[in-house]
């Protein structure tokens, strides 16, 4: 016996309902287009189960068997990896920026009358106050050069007043940055547990795959990637283990651990894990690049602008004072302060530039020795700056932190180009295209309109059966 026209009816409604899930799966998937966390899906068919009849097996039809997520684990495991990676070059790229900017070399300028400008950082003011010093060797009487001296050296104290107010707000900002990133973390951290949580449960109640669940499940773990490294394991009941730093932070749909900012001292905040109570060692994403920009190049500058200020007030401070002014007094320091937070010029002097002391003799009011000695300690190396002068050894700080710009410059750059090779290859595998799903749409609907002519055809058949006389 055959299927029988009842069968051929059956077989026709379980195309039409293929059909139509075919179509509403394009339609899903052309929903999501401008999704960048959704990967298309694609309705798997099979033949449904044959029968015997006097002719032989007799086929029964198709019958949808699940919606398949077209996804790479590979690409989404580099694409995970690079973006800590991106996300670590780009923050120690933007401190950096901020870094160089603090320095004032660009940004303090004036504009002469004449249009041009004139930079008017630490580099130039420095090489003001030792020129200003050989032109009062010049005219040790003069109180118009005591008084420009004086100007030069207080526009210079402010430089670098200014330059570490700047880079103390630098490290302030990077620390509130890194508790910032912490807090996302751990709501991240939350949000994946959670998601773990519904695809289990989800998945074991139809044993079906929960594809969009999966979906925004990747997408946080690629957000949480941004901010720190994160390592990554499937488990086959469908959940996902994340461990950041060696520790275990998530197991299925449980927060084992959390991130922690602590203040190690200093102004100095890192990670640890809150539970286990144990530093991370981050190796990647933005709070690492923080971290790593604060303690490292940024430290580096803010350490050597203090350390030239300092020597700088204690060499011309050591000269000044066996100095002799035109009132004859002595042993006035010129320089005030112990760094560049805090150095300034004297009061003392500022108000009265009588009081400045570049005679090298008592009563000698025309002598030059130390405003003499004061205008050569600029072209002295010094044993404490690597045997180089003040602005050798400022101008190498400068170099140094704008090579490590250039170096994380060239890092962005590097990986943006990976991470749009990886974002094209997963766009090629999992992207959804408009031509693509408009033509299936296409093919699923005339063969939803031959299955339904196909059960028009059946139901004619019957009819004429049921009036056969």
């Amino acid at each position: 016996m055959s299927i029988g026209l009842f069968g051929t009816l059956g077989m026709a409604a379980r195309a039409l309902q293929t059909q139509q899930a075919g179509i509403e799966v394009a339609g899903h998937n052309l929903s999501n287009v401008n999704n960048p966390a959704y990967a298309r899906q694609r309705l798997s068919v099979a033949t449904s189960t044959p029968v015997v009849t006097d002719v032989g097996m007799q086929g029964t039809g198709v019958q949808a068997t699940g919606v398949q997520q077209i996804r790479s684990q590979l690409l989404d495991d580099q694409i995970q990896s690079e973006t800590s990676v991106s996300s670590y070059w780009n923050a120690q790229q933007q401190a950096l920026q901020f870094a160089q900017a603090g320095l004032g070399e660009q940004i303090d300028s004036t504009t002469t009358s004449d249009g041009s400008s004139t930079q008017q950082g630490i580099a130039q003011s420095l090489s003001d106050l030792f020129s200003e010093f050989q032109n009062l060797s010049t005219q040790p009487t003069s109180l118009a050069e005591r008084q420009v001296l004086l100007m030069k050296a207080a526009t210079l104290a402010d430089q670098f007043n200014q330059v570490s107010q700047r880079l103390d707000a630098l490290r302030a900002s990077l620390n509130s940055s890194v508790q910032t990133d912490v807090t996302n973390a751990n709501q991240l951290l939350g949000d994946i547990a959670n998601l773990n949580n519904q695809i289990i449960t989800s998945e074991i109640s139809s044993g079906l795959t929960a594809n969009d669940l999966r979906d925004l499940r990747q997408q946080k773990i690629e957000d949480l990637a941004q901010l720190t490294n994160v390592s990554v394991t499937q488990q086959a009941n469908g959940g996902v283990n994340l461990t950041i730093g060696g520790v275990l932070m998530v197991s299925d749909q449980n927060v084992l651990d959390t991130l922690q900012a602590d203040d190690a001292g200093g102004g100095q905040w890192l990670v640890k894990a809150a539970t286990a109570g144990t530093t991370l060692a981050l190796t990647g994403g933005s709070i690492a690049g923080e971290i790593d920009a604060r303690d490292g190049p940024v430290a580096t500058l803010a350490a050597g602008v203090d350390q030239l200020a300092s020597l700088l007030i204690g060499k011309v401070n050591s000269i000044h004072a066996d100095g002799y002014s035109l009132t004859g007094s002595s042993h006035e320091d010129f320089f005030t302060g112990a760094d560049a937070h805090t150095i300034g010029v004297n009061p003392v002097l500022l108000n009265n530039p009588a009081l400045v002391q570049a005679s090298g003799t008592d009563g000698a009011v025309g002598d030059n020795a130390v405003a003499l000695a004061l205008a050569q300690l600029g072209t002295q190396a010094q044993t404490a700056l690597n045997n180089q002068t003040f602005s050798q050894a400022y101008n190498q700080s400068v170099a140094a932190i704008g090579q490590s710009l250039a170096s994380a410059n060239s890092q962005v750059s590097n990986q943006q180009t990976v991470q749009q090779m990886l974002e094209q290859q997963r766009s090629s595998v999992s992207g959804v295209s408009i031509d693509e799903e408009m033509a299936s749409l296409s093919i699923f609907q005339h063969a939803y309109e031959a299955s339904a002519r196909l059960m028009s055809v059946v139901d004619q058949m019957l009819d004429a059966l049921v009036n056969i006389q």
